[in-house]
């Protein structure tokens, strides 16, 4: 790894984190004094059925590369938290070190520990169900081997995506060979609009959340009391090699009943919930319900910070409210393919309750200060979990949190816009921010006063008004220096792990500047195989600079032999634009090729003349034009760019703005 800085940080200040400030090691007692922590029944559920560990904690690539390593996590250990992690974090941290093989019943068992997720295997009369094979390959293929270590090896006959989310689907390669899928041999089976909520999430916008989950997830900061210590959902994203199997199947009624090597599953589908294609299942046999991501042990994200579209947390209560009605009285065991099981129908029941609340109590506060002209930050100071909320384990936000998830709601009904004017054009951060800090006094007198801030443990106004600083002057060290120090602290109070990891891996860039990755593809050639060649050509669309289309127009006949499919390609006004099964008398090119060839030229497996020389490419008409469109496409520069400071290309002037 190449480490860079968008500006020069000056030697003295790449140093190490701090320790607790007095105000924070006073906020992280505070929090000590109010949640019950004398509760061990998670401790026990989390551990109930372990049969055997992950070998070692670790998981390694062929060639020795270490792809997983619970190891790194040792320093997770006793009941009390050290002063730079929230107490309630900590302990979330230590349940999700449990893993290994478990079982939950008979026939049902869980591999957790392994990645983010879990894998869930049942047993049918002649083979295995596998739901959830994790997140690549690497790590999948070491779960079922741990698993055939302790039960009869018996052959893969379904896989299962609960939904459209990589870690539940991304290592489908290391547990089932693709020609057996095609053969028929093995079923893949995945909720209505799976294909296209993978493409929707993974891919338009998929660069830019790359770069955001490095703060979602820390997976760049390292390991320890004042770095990462967790994940929220578990310890974080499994490395190695993500691959995605088209299903075979689709759920597509609302509730939906099958039966698979002799097991009954009843589907139910769960969309716009956590993902925007998502179901849960019951299993009428084994007493088990599987609520997938809608109902793990903790409060989830109605946008989690990476982006995405924001999800429906009204509607995510209604199917946790139907799954209770329709399963609630036939089932002894609820699992979700993150963390532990809850055993015992009584206890289900109310831990479902309470998380149908959960979502439900947020989106309906939240409109309720709406109704009131209220804006999205004062909402999210005002509203709280109430009493039977609040102190439960199972509705902490340690992946959510009550503040961002208020912001989420208000975002899905009334959008970015808080109704004030003065926010509908406001100047671009960074020429803002030189105008704030000259109003201020400059630079010097910002910091003067920040740094006697920070002293009263005015961190979150401290952390607000550097911010300012270092957009007006990226190279101010000191302002660089006081920023991380506040976010650091920020994180060090910070119960939820997703927060603590982008206040820290904030810091750290502010102090180290952002780290450069080495060059990779950003898309798999599973991904880009699996879209449709609708949603390939909107991709295609979102890279055209307009700079280099300006003055040109052009329509381009597009036959893919492989798929059966037509289209006409237009460009005008600095635009693309498609229409499916449409064909141009008028075109100026009409392009006969296979969608696998045209994603190979895409990925530069090939290059757009040697398909054109082999044939593989053929073209009526000006083959110019094919030249010129791929030339005015924009390829992706990688994802790392600058966000703690401006950035090149950036407006940073009110000229530029």
């Amino acid at each position: 790894m190449i480490v860079r800085s968008a500006v020069p940080v000056p030697a003295s200040h790449l140093d190490i984190a701090r320790d607790a400030e007095p105000a924070t090691i006073a906020a992280n007692a505070a929090m000590t004094a109010r949640l019950p922590f004398t509760d061990v029944a998670d401790f026990e559920a989390a551990q109930q059925g372990l049969i055997a560990p992950v070998p070692d904690g670790v998981v390694c690539a062929a060639n020795g590369t270490v792809l997983w390593n619970l190891g790194e996590y040792a320093f997770v250990e006793g009941e009390l938290a050290p002063a730079t992690v929230n107490p309630s974090l900590w302990r979330i941290a230590r349940l999700n070190l449990a893993n290994g093989l478990f079982k939950v019943t008979d026939r049902l068992y869980q591999l957790r520990g392994f990645d983010i997720a879990n894998m869930t295997v049942i047993e049918g009369d002649s083979g295995l169900i596998l739901i959830d094979p994790l997140t690549t390959a690497e790590v999948a293929r070491a779960a079922l081997e741990l698993y055939f270590a302790h039960r009869p090896k018996k052959p893969v006959m379904a896989v299962i995506y609960t939904h459209s989310h990589v870690d539940h689907y991304g290592g489908a390669r290391g547990v089932v060979n693709e020609a057996d899928v095609k053969a028929g041999k093995v079923a893949v089976i995945a909720p209505n609009g799976f294909m296209e909520a993978v493409s929707g999430e993974n891919v338009l916008a998929g660069l830019p959340m790359i770069r955001r989950a490095q703060f979602q997830f820390g997976s760049l900061l390292p390991r320890g009391p004042r770095g990462q210590v967790d994940a929220g959902l578990g310890k974080g994203v499994a490395r190695g090699t993500p691959g995605l199997i088209a299903p075979t199947q689709t759920i597509a009624k609302s509730v939906e009943e099958h039966t698979i090597d002799g097991v009954k599953i009843v589907f139910q589908l769960a969309p716009e919930t956590e993902a925007p294609a998502e179901m849960h299942m019951f299993y009428p046999q084994l007493g088990v319900l599987n609520m997938a991501e809608n109902a793990c042990p903790l409060l989830h994200n109605f946008i989690p910070l990476r982006g995405a579209v924001a999800r429906d947390p009204r509607i995510w209560a209604k199917y946790i409210s139907d799954a209770i009605e329709l399963y609630g009285p036939d089932t002894e065991i609820l699992i979700g393919q993150h963390h532990w099981p809850v055993w015992e129908r009584a206890k289900v029941i109310d831990y479902l309750e309470a998380q149908r609340d959960l979502y439900k109590h947020i989106h309906d506060q939240t409109l309720r200060y709406m109704n009131k002209g209220w804006r999205p930050a004062e909402i999210a100071e005002a509203i709280d979990l109430p009493s039977g909320l609040a102190e439960r384990w199972s509705a902490r936000g340690y992946y959510g949190t009550v503040s961002h998830n208020v912001k989420a709601v208000y975002q899905r009904y009334l959008s970015w816009y808080d109704g004030n004017p003065c926010n509908l054009h406001a100047l671009p951060p960074a020429p803002a921010a030189a105008k704030f800090v000259e109003y201020m006094g400059g630079a010097a007198a910002v910091i003067t006063r920040a740094r006697a801030d920070f002293a009263r443990g005015e961190f979150r106004w401290v952390a607000q008004v550097m911010k300012e600083v270092v957009y007006a002057e990226p190279a101010n060290a000191a302002a660089r220096a006081l920023c991380a120090d506040a976010l650091e602290q920020m994180g060090y109070q910070a119960e939820s792990a997703t927060w603590r990891n982008a206040f820290l891996y904030g810091a750290q860039e502010l102090r180290h500047g952002v780290f450069q990755m080495p060059a990779r593809a950003t898309m798999g050639a599973d991904t880009l195989a699996g879209l449709s060649t609708d949603v390939f050509f909107d991709l295609m669309a979102v890279r055209l600079d307009a700079a280099k289309a300006a003055g040109q127009s052009t329509v381009i006949n597009w036959h893919f032999t492989d798929r059966v499919e037509k289209l006409t390609l237009t460009l005008k006004h600095c635009t693309l634009t498609h229409r499916m099964g449409a064909w141009s008398g008028s075109a100026a090119a009409s392009i006969t090729t296979t969608r696998s060839t045209l994603d190979a030229v895409v990925l530069r497996k090939i290059a757009a003349a040697d398909a054109l020389r082999s044939g593989d490419l053929k073209v009526e008409g000006d083959a110019s034009r094919l030249a010129s469109l791929f030339g005015m496409l924009e390829q992706p520069a990688g994802f790392m760019f600058d966000v703690l400071t401006p950035g090149e290309g950036r407006p940073t002037s009110l000229r530029d703005a």
